[in-house]
């Protein structure tokens, strides 16, 4: 079969971190997922291409490997974050917290000028299909305490911890 440079190629790889094995996604072009494992919200990869030679799976194995070695504090990947207006809205501003800094959740609605949507942006948060580099574990209840992680309150505060935090 051909592949031509206007179809997509899904292709995913794993990688190994202290915080367990982890789903990376992309379509060839942008990374379209990072999953935590087992995750229930994990896209499916039945007949996708194993190979972390695609673009950019293999800059974003570098560039974890560089984050979890204490060495990067920002990621520089092209992401295709797909889902509702609201949700990429909530995404996107996930990425301006800075590492080693927490929001609540009401901080978030304030900045993106909804700030009576907390609830609306917790579960936004929780549906982000690219974690870590998304930073949705970055966000915490007002009162300062660990609220709901996809990956587990273990993994939420290990990551915390790793940026100096908790």
């Amino acid at each position: 079969m051909a592949i031509t440079g206007s179809e997509p190629l899904n292709a995913y790889t794993f990688f190994e971190s202290p915080i367990g094995r982890l789903l990376v996604t992309s379509d060839g072009t942008a990374l379209t997922g990072l999953y935590m494992e087992p995750s229930r919200k994990a896209q499916s990869v039945d007949g996708w291409i194993q190979d972390e030679a695609v673009a950019p799976l293999s800059a974003t194995v570098r560039q974890l490997s560089e984050y979890f070695a204490g060495t990067r504090r920002e990621f520089d990947l092209p992401l295709r974050l797909q889902g509702t207006t609201f949700q990429t809205r909530v995404w996107r501003e996930l990425t301006v917290i800075p590492y080693g800094q927490t929001w609540s959740y009401g901080q978030l609605a304030q900045r993106i000028d909804k700030p009576s949507a907390s609830r609306a942006v917790g579960l936004a948060n929780g549906r982000n299909p690219i974690s870590i580099l998304v930073p949705c574990h970055r966000v915490i209840g007002a009162d300062g305490s660990l609220t709901g992680y996809g990956g587990g309150l273990e993994r939420k505060r290990w990551l915390l911890a790793h940026e100096g935090l908790h």
